[in-house]
């Protein structure tokens, strides 16, 4: 968890930070109390700018998902699990519709799309990254 981000994407790298956090959250990966590393910690790890990793634990707090303790560090905030396991499905339901509705409006039979969403399941990956070779070629 927040060990890498795309710098190609195109979701921008302060939202993916934000977005890793909250489905950490409502994965349950992070919890109530958990702390997360300090600015400087995780720029170094991601190799972004200070600046980026700040922007995201601000947006976050101001969301209300994170707290900051002065001098202890930023900390996951308490019973927002459902909040952002609703989030997150809410979002996930509009991204497939756009992406369903795309492929019904370019002719392409849901058996493929359901064999490209099971491909797609298998692939333990990064959402953000490329989609693999062998997946990508998959909607006939």
């Amino acid at each position: 968890m927040l060990d890498q981000v795309n710098i190609h994407s195109d979701v921008a790298v302060y939202v993916q930070i934000e977005n890793e956090v909250m489905f950490g959250i409502a994965a349950g990966k992070l919890k109530a109390g958990d702390q997360l590393p300090s600015v400087r910690e995780l720029s170094e790890r991601l190799e972004v700018n200070p600046n980026t990793v700040a922007k995201s634990y601000r947006d976050l707090e101001v969301m209300g998902l994170l707290y900051t303790r002065r001098g202890m560090g930023v900390f996951i905030n308490k019973g927002i699990q459902a909040r952002c396991k609703k989030d997150c499905q809410e979002r996930m339901t509009k991204r497939m519709y756009e992406v369903i509705q795309e492929a019904k409006s370019a002719g392409i039979p849901k058996n493929s799309l359901n064999e490209l969403m099971t491909a797609c399941w298998k692939v333990d990956g990064s959402p953000y990254g490329e989609a693999p070779k062998r997946i990508s070629g998959a909607v006939t």
